[in-house]
């Protein structure tokens, strides 16, 4: 498959462009619109992961978090035919360490849209993001049985470690 790749970068929009054949994917930030969309993405997120069950955000909690005054998250978007068949979820976070970080929560792409290049515009579209607000890092957490994303991650240059432990407490237990 040939692939056409022009890349708009206009850093204050987020915008970048694949142009496939005759198909055209536009990335750019989310806009509260797009919560729909997003969040079908992290349902078929949870499926392939089998964990439907410990999905607890709602599509209004989602466009509450992430478009409001101080939004938790921020998120890229992959639009083909005005469709989201594709999303980058992040915030900005701080390492003592290392300092600003950005910490990608979620790279999904529509099972029938991979393949297309789309993960890698979404993740740099991230990357440019952390580039151009000084992060000294980014970074994200992947299952080990993920066998395809670690491929994905690996082929982009990622640093992939293993030794650490999630540790978390749930809303019941705070």
């Amino acid at each position: 498959m040939i692939f056409f790749i022009k890349q708009y970068s206009h850093s204050y929009l987020g915008l970048h462009r694949l142009i496939e054949m005759n198909t055209q994917i536009d990335i750019r930030l989310a806009k509260r619109e797009d919560c729909e969309g997003i969040y079908s993405l992290i349902k078929e997120l949870a499926l392939f992961v089998k964990a439907e069950d410990r999905l607890k955000i709602t599509m209004e909690q989602l466009a509450i978090d992430g478009f409001c005054k101080k939004p938790a998250l921020k998120a890229y978007v992959a639009e083909e035919n005005s469709e989201i068949v594709g999303t980058a979820i992040f915030i900005e976070k701080y390492s003592t360490w290392k300092g600003k970080a950005i910490y990608l929560e979620d790279l999904v792409v529509k099972e029938s849209c991979r393949g297309k290049n789309i993960g890698s515009l979404l993740f740099n579209a991230v990357r440019n993001y952390a580039k151009e607000n000084d992060a000294q890092r980014m970074e994200w957490q992947l299952y080990e049985f993920n066998k395809p994303a670690l491929a994905f991650y690996e082929k982009l240059g990622a640093t992939l470690e293993s030794g650490w432990m999630n540790g978390y407490i749930q809303r019941e237990e705070l």
